[in-house]
């Protein structure tokens, strides 16, 4: 017989509680390619890839995002995320798309054992029937496609997507529609008794339409233009871009030998800098290649929590992209236009210039200043998320606060982006213009006993202020030789 014992909880009780997790910041080096291929239909809009090698599987090496991918990883280092996106740019095909089938079910053999396989399908609102589908020969899936599109009567086609099957109607627009699949063998085998996705045909919309949608998809931060738009649609997915929120920047190229034209006013570049625009890039080259997915791909390198990881996109390579050989007043040109190159030097090297944006902000800083909103944004959400106790409306409180953002703006020093330097901003709290930055920011918090009641009342925090110092570079260097003899 056992002996009863007291549970030791009733002297000593320990709970064990998991503290929640901390929020994660934006990813700076997800970078969006929008073209119109039909590879991506418009339910799904966004595919997400790590490799150049699963892009081209999917749409093909001829394909314009294929193009602007490989221009985006053939960095060194390697960026590791690309978003391709989905411009409708004419009007959709209504389509009807199978349930993902496991490897197991696309063994071929599966397959070439119907010999009479049939099932009905809606396209259209009209009722198809699929009738003496002979799979005995077929050496692939895509062969199985091309033997059920033989039966859909030109009503529409059938496709493989390398992972499922697809019923597309031949229609296009808001009346095009695949529906209703009946439950046969065939159809079981296919992926398309259940589970599937019917996907509506659309109207064509406008590059602006397009760009605005993916704008609800938080996940990428640099876009791409990879087909060709008149001026108007970049201007207006420009402006879009540049009021987005949370922040995001694009590129896109131009071969528009009109930029290079010193007495042309009306340029698409000239208009995007006479507006100011600072979160659209434009890249000339005249070989065809997406030099500006390029750019987009070094910026994608950079590592924020890295050690002297902040870089200038000036003097950096475009791999893959033919240097421009260009007259002087070509050059200059383009630098007047905010138009970046990549430009052949007489000393056998070549270089991108000049790393700024169309409204003439530099890249670089541009990226890094977004990094750092997100980063002390990101920060102080924790404190306020993480903390098993509130943060208080006191001195301790004020402490914590100022201590989270400093931390944030060491590793800004840390990566580059801030460093010591003369304040020649407005003063505020003990900082004066003239003043030294010795650390390369400084952080301000309003004292308690001067917050307004109403602020206290309403749980707000004192009024913070920082000021930081950028690191820059160094781009230009003139050089005087006295020499005496």
């Amino acid at each position: 017989m056992t002996n009863s014992t007291l549970p030791v909880s009733r002297v000593v009780s320990v709970s064990v509680s998991m503290s929640p997790t901390a929020a994660r910041g934006r990813n700076f080096g997800a970078m969006l390619m929008l073209g119109a291929s039909d590879v991506i239909d418009t339910d799904e809009r966004i595919r997400i890839y790590s490799s150049i090698d699963d892009i081209a599987t999917d749409f093909g090496v001829d394909a314009p995002e294929y193009k602007g991918a490989q221009a985006f990883f053939a960095q060194s280092p390697q960026p590791t995320t690309c978003y391709v996106g989905r411009w409708a740019k004419t009007a959709t095909n209504g389509l009807l798309k199978g349930r993902i089938l496991a490897l197991s079910e696309q063994q071929i053999s599966l397959f070439t054992s119907i010999q009479d396989g049939a099932f009905d399908v809606t396209i259209d609102g009209s009722v198809v029937n699929v009738t003496d589908v002979d799979l005995q020969s077929c050496s692939n899936l895509n062969a199985v496609a091309s033997a059920v599109t033989e039966k859909l009567q030109s009503k529409g086609t059938c496709l493989w997507m390398g992972d499922r099957f697809v019923i597309r109607s031949a229609t296009t627009g808001t009346t095009s529609s695949v529906s209703t699949v009946t439950n046969t063998g065939l159809s079981a085998q296919m992926g398309l008794e259940a589970g599937t996705t019917m996907v509506n045909g659309a109207q064509a919309e406008s590059l602006e339409e397009a760009v605005n949608v993916l704008l609800d998809y938080p996940s990428w931060y640099g876009l791409y233009l990879c087909e060709d738009a008149e001026d108007d649609d970049i201007i207006a997915v420009a402006n879009l871009i540049q009021a987005a929120s949370p922040s995001r920047i694009m590129a896109f190229t131009t071969a528009d030998t009109a930029e290079l034209d010193g007495t042309r006013e009306d340029t698409l570049c000239s208009k995007l800098k006479s507006a100011g625009i600072n979160r659209a890039i434009a890249v000339y080259t005249s070989s065809g290649q997406a030099a500006g997915a390029s750019v987009l791909g070094r910026m994608a390198t950079v590592n924020f929590n890295g050690s002297n990881t902040t870089i200038t996109l000036k003097f950096k390579q475009l791999p893959g992209v033919p240097a421009e050989n260009l007259r002087t007043s070509h050059a200059d040109s383009l630098k007047a236009k905010n138009v970046n190159v990549f430009a052949a030097y007489q000393n056998d090297t070549s270089i991108l210039q000049e790393g700024i944006t169309c409204g003439g902000w530099f890249i670089d800083e541009t990226h890094g200043l977004d990094w750092l909103q997100d980063a002390v944004q990101t920060a102080v959400w924790n404190l306020l998320y993480t903390s098993t106790t509130k943060i208080g409306q006191d001195e301790a409180g004020s402490t914590a606060l100022v201590s989270c953002i400093s931390r944030v703006l060491d590793q800004g020093v840390t990566n580059g982006l801030i460093a010591p330097g003369v304040w020649q901003g407005d003063e505020f709290g003990e900082l004066s213009q003239g003043d030294t930055l010795s650390t390369g920011y400084y952080v301000y918090i309003q004292p308690l006993a001067e917050q307004l009641q109403a602020d206290r009342e309403a749980r707000k925090a004192p009024a913070i202020q920082v000021a930081v110092k950028l690191r820059g570079a160094i781009h230009f260097v003139d050089v005087s030789i006295i020499v005496n003899r």
